[in-house]
């Protein structure tokens, strides 16, 4: 069985993953598929249906019921329920409770085999475990690092808020994330440091690494 063109890109909040993903599956003709907004997603469902962060059965079935698919764009990438992401998937509510919704195994079995499915015929796939779980013989991996001034600097920017109410905010997120994923870059990863990089130098840095890594996917 032959292995998919699969890009697959980890690091923490605001170290640029999103960007990155979206340029690269451009640049190499493949869909962009950003993992984290699955669990934003089944978080926002949750927050809706009144589901508890740490009801793992019910979250599970809710999980069973969301859909996933890939738009027609350019690049293509996630859809939910045949609709472009909800905004609200960004909101501070979703942001508070998606890390504990998405430590669940089961749930994040689940997911995993949706990621898989979406990736299947290759993708640049964003997420905590696309490395490690979901396609462990991705040809490319990246590992992406920033210092916390500079991601929370992007992150005010994207978020139109304060920069200190955001540098706090990632510090809690990344306590989250480290109780379900460490930060750690996977077997084989390449990691890069985009903390005094631009998006087009960040995009020309990643791309001379999958060059190096994976020149098959040119």
């Amino acid at each position: 069985m032959s292995v998919p063109r699969i890009v697959a890109i980890d690091g923490a909040a605001g170290s640029g993953k999103s960007t990155l993903a979206r340029g690269l599956a451009r640049r190499l003709g493949l869909p962009y598929v950003n993992t984290g907004l699955m669990y934003r997603a089944l978080t926002l469902e949750a927050l809706r249906e009144g589901v508890e962060p740490g009801d793992e059965a019910s979250l599970a079935e809710l999980t069973t019921r969301l859909r996933f698919d890939l738009t027609d764009g350019d690049p293509p990438e996630l859809s939910i329920g045949e609709a472009a992401p909800d905004p609200a998937l960004e909101g501070p509510q979703v942001e508070a409770h998606v890390s504990a919704v998405s430590r669940h195994p089961e749930v994040r079995a689940l997911m995993r085999e949706e990621q898989r499915r979406l990736g299947s015929r290759g993708a640049v796939m964003e997420g905590r475990d696309i490395a490690s779980v979901v396609f462990p013989e991705a040809p490319a991996k990246l590992y992406l690092v920033a210092d916390a001034v500079e991601r929370a600097r992007r992150r005010s920017l994207e978020r139109a808020a304060p920069g200190g109410d955001v540098e706090r905010a990632l510090e809690e997120r990344d306590r989250r994330d480290m109780r379900v994923n460490p930060f750690t870059p996977q077997a084989g990863a390449a990691e890069l440091d985009t903390t005094s990089l631009d998006v087009e130098a960040t995009l020309d840095a990643a791309l001379a690494l999958i060059r190096r890594l994976a020149p098959e996917l040119f």
